[in-house]
């Protein structure tokens, strides 16, 4: 099985390097290619997604992603930003369903913002929608009728987008415990209105699962509170971009969490929802485990291969267990030390 390595900017590379080592141990059934893209893709070839890096993507069977960002780029034109990268994938594979989980490692509650107690409730997964919403809609810059500077954003989904993502959210709730929150904004935005109306009419497909609807202000502020009372979370771009970063922190540090980006067909792109980390890049400080649980997610939802995933999780609980730490988790393992950790507990 073919999977497209995209490592990108930063500490992309890093960690993608310390992925394959445990995927290398698992299983024998896969092949890599490796293909430039972000920052590193313009320096090379003057475009952030090359034709041919996006035709790898479009072969594979699953994508493995780095990171993307680099200061270098920032006052590029905004489609020449390496940004602009993996907004180009989602719209040409149809990525609209991004699954993010947030589960705490009893290990690291010492590690979470919140106090041990209400941290070690945290698990839930935080399923954003892709395609849409203000990252996706007709913007600019113009000027007023008295000639003053003003960007826009055009916010929109339309029904279908949104029946599409709650269904992939009742879903994740039916094979969970049962319980879908959807998150919008519907006491002042119309795009929200329709969301939470669309949301209702699919919930009639799904009358085995309990549905509940909360403001977006509330719900960041619940994930501090009480985030154990969180089992699935459906909500737009902008709002999920922004809550799925929140639990991050909730349980333990950005460098923990995966994510898995889904077409209707199980095909995915699987990436660390961290960012680059320019300021760390190259100093092997940074933590390859939201990378390598990403792949264990990659195995379970594009590859079939289920026991491996559990064997890789499983492995990077135990060297937690343990006390592997890097950087951010308050250790001093470095990144390829990290890797060793879970390839040991392998």
């Amino acid at each position: 099985m073919l999977i497209a390595l995209l490592p990108g900017d930063g500490i992309g590379p890093e960690v993608i390097a310390e992925t394959v080592r445990v995927l290398d141990r698992v299983t024998d059934q896969l092949r890599f290619e490796t293909a430039p893209v972000g920052g590193a893709a313009y320096k090379a070839e003057g475009h952030p997604l090359p034709p041919a890096t996006l035709d790898l993507a479009k072969r594979a069977k699953a994508i493995l992603f780095g990171a993307v960002g680099d200061p270098d780029c920032d006052r590029l034109e905004r489609h020449l930003r390496p940004e602009q990268a993996i907004l180009g994938l989602r719209k040409e594979l149809g990525l609209f369903a991004n699954l993010r989980p947030a589960t705490l490692f009893k290990e690291l509650a010492d590690a979470s913002a919140l106090r041990p107690e209400v941290a070690g409730a945290i698990d839930m997964v935080i399923i954003r929608e892709l395609n849409g919403d203000v990252y996706f809609g007709e913007k600019g810059m113009r000027k007023t009728a008295s000639g003053r500077r003003e960007g826009y954003d055009i916010m929109s989904y339309d029904e279908d987008e949104v029946a599409r993502i709650a269904r992939v959210g009742f879903e994740t709730a039916r094979a969970r415990r049962g319980k879908l929150c959807s998150v919008d904004k519907a006491n002042v935005l119309e795009t929200s209105q329709l969301w939470r109306d669309v949301v209702i009419e699919v919930s009639a497909e799904f009358p085995d699962i309990e549905l509940s609807h909360m403001y977006v202000d509330n719900a960041a502020m619940q994930l501090v509170r009480n985030p154990g009372q969180f089992d699935v979370i459906v909500t737009g771009n902008l709002f999920g971009d922004i809550l799925s970063d929140q639990a991050s922190m909730c349980a333990g540090s950005i460098g923990m969490l995966p994510s898995a980006s889904l077409d209707a067909n199980q095909k995915g792109l699987y990436e660390p929802i961290h960012g680059s980390a320019p300021d760390i890049a190259g100093q092997g400080k940074a933590n390859p485990l939201a990378t390598i649980l990403s792949a264990a997610m990659m195995l379970r939802y594009s590859l079939g291969l289920a026991a491996e995933a559990d064997r890789i999780e499983a492995a990077v609980a135990t060297a937690l267990e343990n006390g592997a730490r890097t950087l951010d988790l308050g250790g001093k393992l470095t990144t390829t030390q990290m890797g060793d950790a879970v390839l040991a507990a392998l």
